[in-house]
């Protein structure tokens, strides 16, 4: 049975093309007003290490591992995110490989004294913080698949308080050593301002699932049966659009397995009627409130 087709026990399919089973998320690029103040901020609290630089653009990735996962690019004097928030970036995630991981960076983040807001959603225990921008950003590891729960079709996922003992518990007292080897981006979150046009771009045209749409203003969606690569929610409707003198989102990334499923991507957009511009790299497209999703070939 082919990636495209093979089935998930929950969610919706797309009408069309569908993303491949073993669709992931490349990286992020964001601009931001200060790159050194950037960097150090991304070092020192969420443990990532600079992979390539140059005098405006930092490339970061976590330890022992050459997976970019964090672009950083430098625009001198863009205003920070509005507290109420700009469409655009609600936040980004990243994944780390275990339980483990994230009680060492949650007892690393009570060890600096950072601030940071912290869930339970059933599907993954997770961590809040804001750049120095006021980029959101989640750090996250999830649970087992075989502890998800389906109800009506659809992942069950909530807002919940974190036990904090118990996950300190899993880290079993050892240090943080920063981001280790294996993690990655998880999703992407994102304010829009109508969830019917989110469906339409992201998964009538990009061909996600719709994993969960009963969650207040807000639709998730994904590849593979993952509880969700993207997040689309309409909380910040009134707010303006991020602009080129913001910090925000710039770009992010989906990678397929080919150039084949790169191709069925692009033809589905068009066919939706979307604007997709080709290049070696994979395929270029702003969904209807200008966000950037670049699609790109793992090989």
């Amino acid at each position: 049975m082919s990636s495209e087709t093979r089935p998930t026990e929950y969610g919706i399919a797309p009408p069309h093309y569908r993303l491949p089973h073993d669709t992931h998320l490349g990286r992020v690029r964001l601009q931001v007003a200060d790159l050194a103040r950037s960097i150090a901020y991304y070092e020192t609290v969420l443990g990532l290490r600079v992979h390539e630089r140059d005098d405006a653009t930092a490339r970061l990735a976590p330890q022992n591992d050459d997976r970019v996962i964090v672009e950083l690019r430098e625009k001198s004097g863009v205003r920070p995110v509005p507290r109420r928030g700009a469409i655009g970036l609600y936040h980004f995630a990243i994944l780390l490989p275990d339980r483990p991981s994230l009680a060492r960076f949650v007892r690393h983040l009570a060890d600096i004294g950072a601030h940071a807001g912290m869930s339970d959603h059933f599907v993954s225990e997770a961590i809040y913080l804001q750049d120095p921008d006021g980029l959101g950003i989640e750090v996250y590891a999830d649970r087992p698949r075989s502890e998800w729960r389906v109800e009506d079709n659809q992942l069950a996922m909530t807002t919940i308080p974190l036990d904090v003992q118990n996950l300190l518990a899993a880290g079993h007292g050892d240090p943080w050593a920063g981001a280790p080897a294996g993690t990655t981006l998880g999703h992407v979150h994102l304010y829009v301002r109508d969830i019917d046009e989110a469906a339409r771009f992201y998964h009538d045209g990009l061909g996600f699932d719709k994993t969960v749409w009963s969650y207040p203003g807000a639709l998730f969606m994904s590849a593979g049966g993952y509880h969700h690569h993207l997040g689309t929610n309409t909380w910040a409707a009134g707010a303006p659009s991020a602009t080129e003198d913001d910090a925000r989102l710039l770009e992010w990334e989906v990678v397929l397995p080919d150039a084949t499923a790169v191709a069925g991507a692009a033809a589905s957009l068009s066919g939706a009627g979307y604007a997709v511009d080709r290049d070696a790299g994979g395929l270029a497209a702003r969904d209807p409130w200008g966000t950037q999703v670049r699609v790109i070939a793992a090989r």
